[in-house]
């Protein structure tokens, strides 16, 4: 049975999947527009720092107001209506709650939210991918110790990326590459808040109308988000990933399978197997038409003459030798797909992309020079920018995580361009650092 028509089933039987989102902004606010569209679903309750505001972005979305009402969860519950709080901890404990939908984007926060919900006996679908680069493959560990589910988001470009992984797969190809897109020249990576929009491609007043956070756009902007994104990638699907960063090789669409080729066949990959992303600027900075900049895509190989002569015999876009053919989508729709993960975690047990292994990492890396005394402020600001590298590679540098680069002290001189250690900075005893060495000293890499 479809998604859809479990959906529906549950509807007519009044069981709907019950939810509880924490951090209704952007992405949460997306995803609450599509929920009153949705069959079969509850959210019951929201909880956010700035519960008004967390009103107000669900009056922005249409919903109404008397749907907001509910004074307690038991309340909610029972008229189908949503509770609204400042409390995580108490949304958690609402025995009812199916599927906790983590949505804050804040890293160090997100790892108390998901491990609160684990202990509480909720599945967690994971919006705050920043979170999944760090500590992915223990946060999965230990939903599973606990017969529990934890997933990536569907609408996100990872789970996406998995899906078509997953696709490839099932359908007997090897995957040569996969990834998404971006634009992306290499000074982007020295870009601040204060830049963002110029180089984005939109104006400040564009930004202000749809509310849009300037430090966390300039996370995609500055090759933080792919390198997070690409590490939540193959942590979940074992591809490999570049041994010093992300390459970022300028393509068309058409041309993608032509350059996700070995460096030997005259692509950029090291090797079969690999993540990359896709630039949607040529070098000098001229756009390239019909780019992947919003979407995801997934190279596969032929590995037999028949199968190659069914590409061309069905007029498929291979490289030369026709035996790479790349699948894509063009776009994504972000907050507006994450039912799709709910769905599939709560009706067929089924993550939408998880990590199995510790094979890639996000690396902290001085977008300037850095003095003894600042504090880091995470991916988007203005003192690192985040760097894909092995696992192997991070462990060996003892590479200070991203996601934990947060309000923490420079205690020695770091050079633009470097990455960071743990020797570099002075670490705060958070269960988000705690969990990170957990994962360390328990994944072999």
């Amino acid at each position: 049975m479809s998604l859809f028509a479990k959906l529906q089933q549950r509807a007519a039987d009044n069981k709907p999947i019950r939810i509880g989102l924490i951090g209704a902004g952007k992405f949460g606010s997306m995803y609450l527009a599509q929920i009153p569209r949705t069959p079969g679903v509850h959210l019951v309750a929201i909880a956010d720092l700035n519960p008004e505001g967390a009103r107000v972005n669900l009056a922005r979305v249409g919903w109404n107001p008397v749907q907001t009402q509910a004074t307690s969860a038991q309340a909610a519950i029972k008229t189908g209506a949503t509770w609204i709080t400042d409390d995580w901890q108490a949304l958690i404990k609402i025995s009812e709650i199916d599927v906790i939908v983590e949505c804050t984007g804040s890293p160090v926060h997100a790892v108390d939210h998901i491990l609160g919900a684990f202990e509480q006996g909720k599945h967690v679908v994971n919006v705050t991918v920043e979170a999944d680069a760090f500590c992915g493959p223990l946060l999965a560990r230990k939903a599973a110790e606990k017969g529990l589910i934890y997933s990536l988001a569907f609408g996100d470009q990872p789970a996406l990326i998995c899906d078509l992984v997953d696709w490839a797969r099932t359908c007997g190809f090897p995957v040569v590459a996969a990834g998404r897109g971006h634009k992306w020249l290499p000074h982007f990576s020295q870009s601040t808040p204060d830049t963002v929009w110029g180089y984005y491609g939109l104006t400040p007043e564009q930004a202000e109308r749809g509310g849009l956070n300037p430090k966390m756009f300039n996370s995609f902007l500055d090759g933080s988000k792919p390198s997070i994104e690409s590490t939540a990638v193959s942590n979940a699907t074992g591809l490999s990933v570049p041994s010093n960063g992300l390459l970022y090789p300028p393509a068309s669409v058409e041309d993608i399978p032509f350059v996700t080729r070995p460096i030997s066949e005259g692509g950029v990959l090291e090797k079969k197997g690999m993540v990359e992303v896709i630039s949607s600027l040529e070098t000098d900075g001229r756009v390239i038409p019909y780019d992947i900049r919003m979407g995801v895509w997934v190279t596969v190989e032929a590995e037999t003459d028949y199968i190659k002569n069914c590409f061309e015999e069905y007029n498929a876009h291979t490289d030369p030798s026709g035996r790479y053919f790349t699948l894509y989508k063009r776009w994504h729709l972000i907050g507006l797909e994450v039912g799709v993960s709910v769905a599939s975690v709560a009706l067929r047990g089924e993550p939408t992309g998880v990590a199995t292994g510790w094979n890639a990492d996000v690396v902290a890396t001085a977008k300037r020079d850095l003095k003894p005394g600042e504090l880091l402020d995470g991916e988007g600001g203005y003192t690192v920018w985040g760097k894909l590298l092995p696992a192997t590679t991070s462990k060996a540098m003892g590479g200070l995580p991203l996601g934990l680069a947060h309000n923490i002290k420079v205690i020695r001189p770091v050079k633009q361009g470097q990455s960071l250690t743990w020797d570099d900075v002075q670490m705060e005893n958070t269960r988000a650092y705690a969990v990170r060495r957990e994962m360390e000293a328990l994944f072999s890499v």
